[in-house]
């Protein structure tokens, strides 16, 4: 018998998933159940516990992944050819909050970290130049003033970096505003202890229109070359950087509570296996730095169809509710 071939995410679940390719006659264990496999069944994919019936519930993660289109016997393999998805038509959104949801974050938990703490009152978890370009022309200047200046300063900050981009030119009314803010939140990030924000001097994102969306900055930590206006640009550029990197490197780590963090989270080229260990993983992080008071960014938001209600009743309020419901309609009615 294959024992620990077949995981079982859930007890209530009907499938469980093959972490290794099995072959068909193969006895396998599913805690004290024993089920023979009547086909081959890949690394990955399902296989079904129990019999299911037309109609009936796929139940993966605890929960409905779709339904059966056929009749599946106990210990066939469930897929794409015996299984369709429940989503179709029209979804009608209610705030209906689990109200216990909320209860495993209270009584809020004390953590710390060693971080970098900003004047403004954030933190940051490194403390680099980043040099940011205002259009993609000056893409190379960048990376060659980036290159110089990670050479110099080596020890003083824990990097330099030049965060290139194709936008800043040809680019009018919202299509450009979007780069801004993009820019705005880039150069106002906590990682960065200096900021070196470097413009050609005729893109269409030139400073004149880029610094009223940036609105004010530190001049100590944030300042501004226009290519053009120097006949060397890599030696004003240095110059600036100089006195940046000596703002930055006055940074030292400290004990920081973590409800400072704010932490991202992205699809990483999801494999068949994330749903069982990134993903849940990642979910417990997030669940303990939200419990100590900080902060997580869900991205990719596309990603949480057919899963969305389940965010839905985990919102903190009405206002956070109607939030994830107004990405959903216009994620949909994008895709």
């Amino acid at each position: 018998m294959d024992d620990k071939k077949l995981l079982l995410i859930q007890p209530n679940d009907n499938v469980a998933i093959a972490l290794c390719p099995l072959r068909a006659g193969a006895v396998c264990a599913v805690g004290e159940k024993k089920i023979i496999l009547k086909e081959d069944i890949p690394a990955a994919h399902k296989v079904a516990l129990e019999n299911i019936a037309p109609g009936q519930d796929v139940v993966k993660y605890g929960l409905s992944i779709g339904h059966a289109t056929a009749p599946i016997e106990a210990g066939e393999h469930v897929h794409i050819h015996n299984v369709l998805t429940n989503l179709e038509g029209l979804i009608e959104y209610s705030y209906q909050p689990v109200s216990d949801v909320w209860k495993k974050f209270r009584p809020k938990e004390e953590a710390w970290f060693d971080g970098y703490l900003r004047e403004d009152g954030r933190a940051g978890t490194r403390n680099e130049i980043w040099i940011v370009p205002t259009v993609g022309c000056v893409n190379r200047t960048a990376q060659i003033l980036a290159e110089r200046a990670g050479k110099k300063y080596a020890g003083l900050v824990d990097g330099v970096c030049a965060l290139t981009h194709n936008a800043g030119c040809s680019q009018l009314g919202d299509d450009m505003l979007t780069t801004q803010k993009l820019l705005k939140g880039l150069i106002n990030h906590p990682n960065a202890g200096a900021v070196l924000v470097v413009s050609l001097g005729c893109e269409n994102n030139c400073l004149e229109y880029f610094k009223p969306v940036l609105g004010e900055v530190d001049p100590r930590r944030v300042k501004f070359l226009v290519t053009q206006d120097h006949e060397d640009e890599y030696e004003a550029g240095m110059e600036l950087l100089d006195g940046l990197a000596e703002y930055a490197g006055s940074f030292r780590r400290q004990k920081l509570s973590a409800e400072l963090l704010q932490i991202g989270l992205k699809c990483g080229s999801s494999d068949a296996f994330s749903g069982v260990s990134a993903n849940p993983l990642c979910g417990r992080v997030t669940d303990r730095v939200v419990k100590c008071g900080g902060k997580a960014i869900l991205t990719e938001v596309s990603e949480m169809f057919g899963a969305e209600t389940r965010l839905m009743e985990r919102a903190a309020d009405r206002q956070v509710f109607d939030g994830i419901v107004g990405s959903s309609i216009i994620l949909r009615n994008i895709l």
